[in-house]
C-alpha cells in the first residue's frame, strides 16, 4: 500500500465530504479511493469512518489522524519547498489580501527580506478588513483573524493576538480612568463593527472572566479609523499590542485597565485546497510562518 496516497485520499474525503469528488479530484475511481481508505484502516488496525449509503462521519481515531496527517503532508509541503527553492528560479505573481493595519504594521515591513530572497516575485496586496471570497475573486491566500468557515480552504495558524484597551491621555484627563471594568458603561467605548458581539467586551484577569456591555459615539468595519479615533481622544479602543506600541512608546496612548485583557485574536494564513498549489505562494506561505 501506498501510506502517503492513502492518507492524502483519507484527507480529501474527509474535506470534500465524498469519495467520488475525491476520486474525480485525484484522477481515479470512487471504488480505488474507497478500498485507499479501507487499507489504511486495515494497516492502522482502527476504523477512520462510519460510513452509510449517504454518508460518513469520523470516528474518535479518524479525527485524532485526520489532525496529525495534516500536519505530515504540511511538512512534506514544506521539506519539498525547501528543497525546490534552492534549484528552482521562482518567478510569478501572487494576489494576497491582508486587514488594512496589518498590511501596514506588520507585513509590509517584512517585505524587503521576501524581495530579496525571490527577486522575481510580484505581490499585489489588497488591503480591507472585509473577508474577501478568495475563490471567486482569484486570490492566492489571505491573513484573516477568524476561525475557518469555508471547507475550501486551507488555514494555517500565523500568530495570536493579545488584545487590550487603550486610550489617548486626553481622554482620560477629560473624562477620568477607569479603575473596574464595570466603569466602561458610562465611558465612549469604540466598536468594531466585524464583532458581532461589540456590544459587549469579555475582559479577563487572574480573578476570572468580566462581561461588560459597552456604547460609544463610533463604530467601524476599519481597525485604523478606531485607531485614529482613539489617538484624537474619541473614546477607549480595544487593539492588539503590535497596533498600539509605537503610540504608546510616544505617549500618545497610554493602557487602559492593564491588568484585564479581552480574548487571545489569532491570525491565520487562508489559501484554497489544490492539489498542486503553484509553488511561489507556498514559499510565501512559509516565509510568513517563519517570519
Amino acid at each position: 500500500m501506498d501510506r502517503l496516497s492513502a492518507m492524502k485520499a483519507f484527507m480529501r474525503v474527509v474535506q470534500t465530504g465524498s469519495f467520488s469528488a475525491t476520486g474525480r479530484e485525484l484522477n481515479t475511481t470512487q471504488t480505488t479511493i474507497s478500498k485507499r481508505i479501507a487499507a489504511l484502516e486495515s494497516e492502522l488496525g482502527v476504523q477512520l469512518l462510519i460510513r452509510s449509503s449517504r454518508d460518513h462521519t469520523l470516528t474518535s481515531a479518524g479525527a485524532l489522524f485526520f489532525e496529525k496527517c495534516q500536519q505530515i503532508l504540511a511538512d512534506l509541503d514544506e521539506a519539498e519547498t525547501a528543497v525546490r527553492s534552492d534549484i528552482t528560479q521562482l518567478k510569478g505573481h501572487i494576489r494576497l489580501s491582508v486587514p488594512v493595519a496589518f498590511g501596514r504594521l506588520v507585513l509590509t515591513p517584512l517585505l524587503p527580506k521576501f524581495f530579496a530572497h525571490y527577486p522575481n516575485i510580484s505581490i499585489e496586496i489588497m488591503a480591507s478588513d472585509r473577508h474577501v471570497d478568495l475563490i471567486g475573486e482569484g486570490i492566492d491566500l489571505a491573513i484573516r483573524a477568524k476561525q475557518l468557515e469555508d471547507s475550501a480552504l486551507i488555514a494555517r495558524h500565523l500568530m495570536d493576538n493579545e488584545l487590550k484597551l487603550y486610550a489617548s491621555p486626553d481622554y482620560i484627563q477629560r473624562m477620568g480612568k477607569p479603575i473596574k471594568p464595570s466603569d466602561l458603561n458610562t465611558h465612549a467605548c469604540l466598536l468594531y463593527s466585524r464583532f458581532s458581539e461589540q456590544q459587549r467586551w469579555v475582559l479577563q484577569d487572574n480573578n476570572g472572566t468580566h462581561s461588560v456591555d459597552i456604547n460609544g459615539p463610533l463604530r467601524s468595519d476599519n481597525g485604523d479609523v478606531l485607531l485614529e479615533a482613539a489617538l484624537a481622544g474619541v473614546g477607549i479602543g480595544l487593539f492588539p499590542f503590535w497596533m498600539v506600541s509605537d503610540w504608546i512608546n510616544q505617549g500618545k496612548l497610554t493602557p487602559v485597565l492593564p491588568q484585564y485583557k479581552e480574548r487571545t485574536l489569532p491570525m491565520y494564513v487562508i489559501y484554497p485546497k489544490a492539489i498542486n498549489t503553484p509553488l511561489r505562494v507556498r514559499c510565501f506561505i512559509d516565509f510568513l510562518l517563519s517570519n
